[in-house]
């Protein structure tokens, strides 16, 4: 299934722990994110309240504790708030929450859950739109068009899924097999070596004749387009 689009959110993580952080970091930033964390409770509020797309916010911090960060941030702003602590306690999650925590996570927790979490949190935040206008390409998913600087661009089904698909999913460097599988599923019987032929059509169409190309190449790993 094809979502709609993210673009490139800031998501700001508020954890003491430097080997938790540095995860997080990592794995926010492969999911195409731009990433900012920091350490201490102070110096997350003040981050915190320059607006950034989502917030991760770790219960017990130093020098100002997380609940009071998700208070005095719910004051002035409706930016997502990922509660992620140590404390297990119902009573604790309850205060969270009711301060304005928009979701909560227990430690040990898995990446995956949390980058759901996120995903689903960042989704909320982005109006929905079928007509997608990324430098000089404009698809319109209503009428199944597609035009380069305003000239139409005739695409085959799976040519203009192929760019559905890398267009949603900007800034990530997508295997041949990863995007063998969100184009033509899991369930097909072919050879993710397929990518490459269509990759091909697409450039022919898209990309010939104009200065900026669109589709990057990244060797030994796969294809991408990239702000």
């Amino acid at each position: 299934m094809i979502e709609r689009p993210e673009p490139r959110f800031h998501i700001l993580v508020i954890e003491d722990d430097a080997a938790i952080g540095r995860v997080l970091h990592l794995e926010l930033e492969h999911e195409g994110y731009a990433v900012e964390v920091v350490r201490d409770g102070l110096a997350g509020l003040e981050r915190a309240l320059k607006e950034p797309d989502l917030i991760v916010l770790d219960l017990m911090l130093p020098k100002m504790d997380g609940l009071e960060i998700c208070r005095r941030v719910r004051a002035k702003s409706r930016v997502p708030i990922v509660m992620l602590t140590a404390k297990d306690r119902i009573p604790d999650r309850v205060a969270g929450l009711d301060l304005g925590a928009d979701d909560y996570l227990v430690k040990p927790f898995s990446t995956d859950e949390l980058l759901a979490r996120v995903r689903a949190r960042l989704r909320e935040r982005v109006p929905h739109s079928n007509l997608i206008e990324y430098r000089g390409v404009a698809m319109d998913r209503d009428r199944h068009e597609v035009r380069r600087d305003g000239k139409a661009v005739g695409l085959t089904a799976k040519e203009y899924a192929l760019l559905e698909y890398l267009l949603l999913h900007r800034n990530k460097v997508h295997s041949r097999d990863e995007l063998f599988n969100g184009v033509w599923g899991s369930d097909f019987l072919g050879d993710s070596n397929l990518i490459d032929v269509y990759i091909r059509y697409l450039r022919v169409k898209i990309d010939d004749g104009f200065a900026d190309k669109l589709i990057t190449t990244v060797r030994g790993v796969g294809y991408t387009i990239r702000d």
